[in-house]
């Protein structure tokens, strides 16, 4: 694997990269009212059969449900090929980057009580924010690169955060000096909560000026900090009372100690077991720090319910989560253009999207020809592990692929979304 695609690949959350996909004509923006083929819905099967077949991947399930119901529902292979238990709705899977869209969400319900407002300075709760520089890489006529450290432009505030613009980054990715900082900080070391957390981030500089470019990171785990700052409670009762017990998600969470139900965990084929995340995702061995970015649990009856929600406009069961304003919000691109913010080759929400405060945004058809298949408003995200969600709310339609394969995700991902537009007919 070239250097590139080293990195590429390594990055947590990496999202569907794009590619120019063969056979993707007539699958980008369909009208709406579209149904599915159950004939070529059994492609997705033989993919997912032969993959588990070949050795690939261990097992997988996918979901997609339309108008309320499913439409295509299977699981394929094993939790693990040592125990050899098949997947079901039950099995348990990490979500790694996935984890975000979770946080993100419950960030917009303390926004739309008034705990904390888009552009208050994240200082106002973590006050040693108020002291962070920026490391701006200089170079010598020798080639020798040093960090010279500079005061921001303004301060970071709580919508940095939510979109990925706060110049806090990830250690584990590219080779730039700031993110060289993050790996010689050693900032997973030990036993830490989100506050000595926050604190270990705030000595680091920051990658680039707030607000100046998408830059995939612990921005989330810093949001989440100031979510219990905000709210005087830890981040995991934040997050069961204000989303996971009204969506009745009661295998979602962040440690698995019931040894029932950790005989139900996915695991990755022994030679994929490496997340390369910068540190060990073990959510049988409880620890203090509740990783906001990266450290949840779910499985595919608890997560296509969140899912139903987004698609809903932040509805679900009668019970409001989102107000419509809230998820407007949510869902509005923040990075397009007129927005200030840069792209550079690391900017995962990937060709033809946007990023909203929290999600992918997909903005337009992108450079690809054909374009990657969709429709214009389609909500995503995806983590490490190789778990992928998309809402498509012009199709009135959503579909979840939950997996642990973090070396073959993203040929996977592009391969069944690709299969799920095609199967798709007016």
């Amino acid at each position: 694997m070239s250097l590139s695609a080293l990195l590429r690949t390594a990055a947590a959350g990496a999202v569907l990269l794009a590619a120019p996909l063969a056979h993707a004509e007539g699958t980008y923006e369909i009208p709406a009212g579209a149904h599915f083929s159950q004939e070529k819905l059994a492609k997705i099967s033989d993919f997912f059969k032969n993959e588990v077949a070949t050795g690939k991947i261990p097992g997988a399930i996918v979901l997609i449900r339309q108008h309320g119901k499913p439409v295509y529902h299977e699981a394929f292979g094993v939790q693990d090929v040592v125990s050899k238990v098949p997947i079901s709705d039950k099995t348990i899977f990490r979500l790694f980057s996935m984890t975000k869209a979770i946080t993100s969400v419950v960030a917009m319900e303390l926004l739309q009580e008034g705990k904390y407002k888009l552009d208050d300075p994240v200082s106002k709760y973590i006050p040693s924010f108020a002291n962070v520089k920026v490391g701006v890489e200089k170079k010598a006529e020798d080639g020798t690169k040093t960090l010279e450290l500079v005061p921001p432009n303004r301060p970071m505030k709580i919508v940095d955060l939510m979109t990925h613009t706060s110049g806090v980054t990830y250690g584990f990715y590219g080779d730039s000096l700031v993110r060289k900082a993050y790996r010689d900080a050693n900032i997973y070391a030990g036993d830490f909560d989100l506050a000595e957390f926050a604190e270990r981030i705030a000595k680091l500089p920051l990658h680039n000026q707030p607000g100046a470019l998408w830059q995939y990171g612990h921005s989330t785990d810093i949001l989440a900090r100031v979510m219990e700052v905000a709210t005087g409670e830890k981040l995991s009762t934040i997050e069961r009372e204000k989303l996971l017990d009204p969506l009745g998600m009661k295998d979602t969470g962040f440690f698995v100690t019931d040894p029932a139900k950790q005989k139900l965990m996915a695991e990755p084929m022994p030679n994929d077991s490496d997340f390369r995340v910068g540190h060990i995702n073990d959510p049988t061995k409880v620890k203090k720090w509740e990783s906001a970015s990266g450290g949840m649990v779910s499985t595919m009856a608890d997560y296509s319910r969140f899912a139903q929600m987004l698609l809903n406009g932040g509805t679900f069961e009668g019970k409001t989560i989102l107000k419509p304003e809230t998820f407007k919000e949510l869902t509005t691109d923040h990075v397009g253009p007129g927005s200030g913010v840069d792209r550079d080759y690391f900017y995962f929400p990937g060709d033809g999207f946007g990023f909203g405060l929290g999600l992918a945004v997909r903005t337009d058809p992108g450079n690809a020809k054909p374009p990657p298949p969709g429709d214009l408003g389609e909500l995503k995200w995806d983590g490490a592990s190789g778990c992928y969600f998309v809402i498509d709310r012009k199709q009135d339609m959503f579909f979840i692929l939950l997996e642990q394969t973090p070396t073959e995700r993203q040929r996977i991902q592009r391969t069944l979304k690709q299969l799920i537009y095609e199967a798709m007919e007016n």
